[in-house]
């Protein structure tokens, strides 16, 4: 009987807050970047692939608020690591704000092949930042 390969969920994720360039990492960029590393598990291949380069990856990996995204990259590389609490700013480094507004970006594989970037609403980050303005008197009665 042959093994069957293990199915990878590349986890929903927030993408990595950076200042607006249309050659820069996107959040779509970045989305693709992990399907494709996923698929390749070659980082080389998958920043060519969105016309980035790795060095810029690299560094994207390093940034504040790229929790989310490095967890995703290390399960496309096939890495286990702790899941991120996405809910949490103390966990991403992310605002309740940044969080509602960029919502969750999911990769959608299929055969090993990425196919995909469904965006997610972040329910429970709309929750935090309607809370985070009733207190700071922005939502009033």
């Amino acid at each position: 009987m042959p093994q069957q390969s293990r199915r990878r969920r590349i986890p929903a994720f927030h993408p990595v807050p950076v200042s607006p360039r249309h050659d820069g990492w996107t959040p779509q960029r970045q989305a693709a970047f992990i399907g494709y590393l996923a698929q390749t598990r070659c980082v080389t291949t998958a920043a060519v692939l969105v016309g980035m380069d790795k060095t810029s990856a690299y560094r994207l990996r390093k940034r504040a608020g790229s929790a989310g995204f490095a967890a995703a990259w290390d399960v496309a590389m096939g890495r286990g690591r702790g899941t991120v609490t996405l809910s949490s700013a103390k966990s991403t480094g992310l605002s309740a704000g940044y969080r509602y507004h960029a919502g969750l970006a999911q990769v959608v594989m299929y055969r090993g092949k990425y196919r995909a970037t469904h965006w997610k609403a972040d329910d429970n980050a709309l929750l935090q930042y309607v809370s985070q303005l009733g207190r700071a008197g922005a939502v009033g009665a």
